[in-house]
Parts: structure tokens; C-alpha cells; sequence
């Protein structure tokens, strides 16, 4: 298969045309993609293409709310909600962390989490790390992930493993992503995991989580 059909989903989502990009979404899976080509060629190529554009001179907050909506709504569309009555697996709690207020990514990864049978908690954007691990405490979490975009977001990032063994959590995973988190090693942010996208977290959880 060629590429027009995916460059199509990417314009439809750049566009802010949820409908269309519904569409799109909904013809490629028709035509044997799999889910997770579509969100992390499709999907994950608009986002990049959109924070490429999130300078000051080039910021347009309607511009990322139309694209957002676009975004989310393929997501539902390729992860519906589960069976009522399933019980959940492990939960995991997410967020983008405080002075971070983009949380597309974050969002892709609540589904797709919430797709594979976890139950997930959110603690939207702009987040406290010690909101975060709060929650963590209060869900029996078995892992936390945490989104960021940009670099401020590091410093508390490097903090969690940390904070949470002095709450005696030591043994929640920490996984961490995002434009800003994936350049760098698991090592250097001081956690489990750095996965370059969702399905990553994904994979890495259901091995390490066993």
C-alpha cells in the first residue's frame, strides 16, 4: 500500500477536521494498517509537525485545539471502550507534569493503555509531582507515566524515583515520554523506562509488570 492514505489521515488532522480524519482513520484500518502504524505514523506525525509550530511566533492556540480534537477523536475511534464488566488489569497513573500544559501525547497513551485492559488513572497536565504520586499512593498503582514536551519539566522527572522510595513505593515502575523526555536515557532521567511511543510503554509494561 502507498503512503497517500496516511498523508491524508496527517492533512485531515492538520486541518482540524475531525470528521474527515474519522474517515480516514476508519478507511486505512479497512485496508489491513494496523492500529499502530496509524497512530504512530499518522497521529505522531501531525503532533511533531504541530509542536514544530509551537513557537512564540508561531503559536496558535485555536490552530492546537482544533488538532487536538481531530487527534482525540481518532483515538477513540481505533480504541473503543472496553467490554462493561471486564475487569481491569493493572493500574497506571499519567499526567504532564507541572508547567506542562500539552497533554495530546498524554491522552494517546491514557487510551491506548486503557485499550490493552488497564485501568487508568489521569491526573490531566500541568500536574505536581507530588499530586502525581499521591495518586500513585491512593490507586495502588503498579506505574506511573509521565508526558512532557518540554525541557523545564526534567528536574521533576529526575525527582521520582526518588520521592516515591521515601514513601516506601520503591517498587512502582516509572516510565517517561514525550518530545522533550524521549532524547534522553532512562539512566539520565533516573527512571524504568523511556519509551519513544505509547505502544513502547506498552510493550515494556507487559513484560516488566508480569
Amino acid at each position: 500500500m502507498d503512503n497517500s492514505g496516511m498523508r491524508s489521515l496527517v492533512d485531515a488532522l492538520l486541518d482540524g477536521d475531525r470528521a474527515r480524519a474519522v474517515t480516514e482513520a476508519r478507511s486505512l484500518r479497512n485496508e489491513g494498517v494496523e492500529v499502530e502504524r496509524i497512530v504512530v505514523e499518522g497521529l505522531g506525525s501531525a503532533m511533531e509537525q504541530l509542536d514544530g509550530k509551537c513557537t512564540i511566533e508561531e503559536f496558535n492556540l485555536l490552530e492546537i485545539m482544533l488538532v487536538g480534537r481531530a487527534v482525540m477523536s481518532v483515538v477513540k475511534e481505533l480504541f473503543p471502550r472496553e467490554v462493561p464488566g471486564e475487569p481491569p488489569r493493572i493500574t497506571v497513573v499519567v499526567a504532564s507534569l507541572e508547567g506542562d500544559v500539552h497533554d495530546l501525547g498524554k491522552n494517546i497513551v491514557k487510551m491506548v493503555l486503557s485499550g490493552k485492559g488497564y485501568r487508568v488513572i489521569d491526573c490531566g497536565k500541568d500536574c505536581p509531582l507530588g499530586t502525581l504520586i499521591d495518586a500513585a499512593e491512593r490507586h495502588g498503582a503498579a506505574a506511573i507515566g509521565i508526558s512532557g514536551l518540554i525541557t523545564t519539566v526534567i528536574s521533576q522527572v529526575k525527582k521520582a524515583k526518588e520521592l516515591l522510595e521515601q514513601r516506601g513505593l520503591g517498587h512502582i515502575k516509572v516510565l517517561a515520554g514525550g518530545a522533550a523526555l524521549k532524547q534522553a536515557t532512562a539512566e539520565s532521567l533516573k527512571v524504568d523506562f523511556v519509551a519513544e511511543t505509547a505502544f513502547d510503554g506498552v510493550r515494556y509494561l507487559g513484560s516488566a509488570l508480569r
